[in-house]
């Protein structure tokens, strides 16, 4: 027996040296509570130069704003209804916050916090874009649209009218583009932004509920996650077909693409993250699946600060939080 364990010596060094080689992607580094948040939270978004991050907590009817220096909540955006997107726009100092059961999108004073101005009769207002290029704002709203609002001045401009409610939409850098999720409608539309008009649409036919997304523009590949059934699925954007299809945790509401690492986060109130690596444009795998919380459905890859903040909700025992992980490798 003894001789055996000699035998296994060894082989646990081994094991012990690939996993030391071959790092988690996301290592937890950092809890920061959120002691007064109830209810379920949405989108984030980050001030880099500030290092703050910026909290649609929508079910607490506010927006929560971190110090992500001392780890700590620093303020508390009140009044709201609903909020379910929020964009920081660091050109002029603005924090841009929609919010669904109003139909508003309320602007405030990056420093003070104090409200600038309502943009109003924005029915069910939800995802929320900058273009710097630009200096627009776009946001998803009621039954088939993306209302313009200049970021300068915060004046309504129009609309680009689509055939359903849009959920996670993404615009190119490199192009007019914008791929918008339409799950009522069961396709991606793809719109002109400078036409304003919708150049085709992707109809969906082995999947339904596409809400997350995200974008590769330099292997010119869209991730779609899908919550029935669960999966992410990849377009070809330049000819609309899929190239891929995994398995991937359910009820997903978040994806984010990491262009130096190339792989893919997709987070999901099943209670996990899933880790994708992107082999070459057309083939993908799923490296792991790290346990989460339940309900922990959103959150926001920061590629500067190599870091992927966690939103959790309270849920019982399980307090509202905000997980820091660390992207390694």
């Amino acid at each position: 027996m003894k001789k055996f364990y000699l035998l296994l010596i060894p082989v646990i060094l081994l094991i012990l040296k690939v996993q030391a080689q071959n790092p988690p992607p996301l290592q937890l580094v950092q809890t920061i509570p959120l002691p007064h948040v109830e209810g379920r939270i949405d989108h984030l978004d980050v001030d880099l130069k500030g290092q703050r991050l910026f909290i649609a907590a929508l079910g607490n009817n506010t927006v929560e704003i971190l110090d992500l220096q001392a780890g700590k909540p620093v303020h508390s955006i009140t009044g709201l209804h609903e909020p379910q997107g929020v964009a920081f726009v660091p050109e002029f100092n603005k924090i841009f916050v929609t919010n669904g059961q109003s139909g508003t999108c309320d602007i405030f004073d990056g420093n003070s916090f104090k409200p600038l101005q309502s943009i109003k009769s924005l029915d069910d207002a939800d995802n929320i874009r900058y273009d710097a290029t630009a200096q627009f704002i776009y946001i998803g709203y009621g039954d088939g649209a993306l209302a313009l609002v200049a970021a300068t001045s915060g004046k309504y401009l129009g609309d680009i009218k689509l055939e359903g409610h849009p959920e996670s939409f993404q615009l190119e850098k490199q192009g007019p583009r914008i791929f918008v999720n339409i799950p009522s409608a069961h396709h991606i539309a793809i719109v002109d932004r400078e036409k304003r008009t919708v150049l085709t649409k992707w109809l969906l036919k082995n999947a339904q509920a596409n809400f997350p997304m995200a974008l590769d523009e330099t292997h010119h590949r869209l991730f779609i996650g899908f919550r029935k059934p669960p999966k992410l699925t990849v377009f070809d954007t330049e000819s609309g077909q899929v190239v891929a299809e995994l398995n991937s945790v359910g009820d997903s509401d978040d994806i984010f693409y990491d262009p130096i690492r190339r792989r893919i986060y997709e987070i999901g109130g099943e209670g996990f993250i899933d880790v994708f690596e992107q082999k070459d444009a057309d083939h993908y795998e799923r490296v792991t699946k790290i346990p989460t919380a339940s309900g922990a459905r959103t959150g926001l890859f920061v590629p500067q600060f190599n870091r992927l903040y966690l939103a959790v909700p309270h849920r019982g025992n399980q307090k509202a939080e905000i997980r820091v992980y660390e992207v390694l490798g």
